[in-house]
């Protein structure tokens, strides 16, 4: 099985649209979405519809929660007090821009999608977080430590772990020996469709590819490709730029920071 896993578009309709183009193309069995559709840019109605009427399956990003609740916070950590200036606008603008139908989508949105394969003697348990299983908006960056990521994922029931929020894609193998037997964990970041921060202006998704013969203990089970695509990065820049938004959230999608 072949899955294609986005997520982080945040309300970039150009970006998204190149990427439901480069996801046809690959003709995936299944198809996730892992939150954040909305904030810092101005299609937030446009991205959630989108996504809608193609049925994809979604879960809560942090900024999803945080506009389903018409609240001023979207749990995102800004380090200075710019940067949390800049994020007060994003979030009020968002709020103005969303409708109540969408708002009503994003506030009933799944924390979580578990999918479980029973292939083998046994189960490949496939979790789908948009921050971690614990915290909506937990950043696992790529640098985590291995013993905690571990933990994390046990705690969750986890073979293979999906998730977004730090806009930074990676494919980490967690391996381990209980009781003898060895077993191998799958951590995965998918990157971010419409706000890289990877120093790459291209969108970013994962195609993740399922055998007949996966198992816990092949360390080769599945196939992990990171797609990157192009999309009219200026067009999303100058949306943001003739909007109320800050301008510098315009440089960050020219940069992918």
């Amino acid at each position: 099985m072949r899955i294609a896993l986005f997520s982080d578009i945040h309300a970039n309709l150009p970006a998204l649209e190149a990427c439901f183009k480069s996801i046809e193309a690959q003709m995936p069995d299944a198809i996730y979405c892992l939150g954040d559709l909305v904030g810092y840019n101005i299609w937030p109605n446009e991205v959630i519809n989108e996504i809608r009427k193609r049925g994809i399956p979604t879960i809560a990003g942090n900024y999803d929660q945080g506009i389903g609740l018409m609240s001023d916070e979207c749990g995102c950590a800004y380090k200075t007090e710019p940067e949390k200036d800049m994020g007060k606008i994003s979030i009020s603008y968002t709020n103005s821009l969303v409708k109540p139908d969408e708002r009503r989508y994003l506030r009933t949105l799944p924390a979580h999608i578990k999918v479980e394969f029973q292939l083998n003697e046994d189960n490949l348990n496939l979790l789908l977080v948009h921050g971690s299983p614990r915290k909506i908006n937990e950043y696992l960056f790529e640098d985590r430590d291995e013993k905690s990521l571990l933990r994390i994922m046990e705690q969750a029931d986890a073979d293979i772990m999906c998730f977004g929020h730090t806009h930074k894609p990676y494919h980490r193998i967690l391996s381990a020996d209980p009781g003898g037997t060895p077993r191998h964990r799958h951590a995965i970041n998918i990157g971010s469709v419409g706000k890289p921060k990877d120093n790459y202006p291209k969108g970013c998704y994962v195609i993740l590819t399922i055998n007949p013969e996966s198992s816990i203990s092949n360390k080769a089970a599945i196939q992990v490709d990171f797609v990157r695509f192009e999309y009219d990065v200026e067009k999303a820049a100058k949306a943001v730029e003739e909007s109320p938004l800050p301008n510098e959230y315009a440089e960050m999608l020219r940069k992918g920071c």
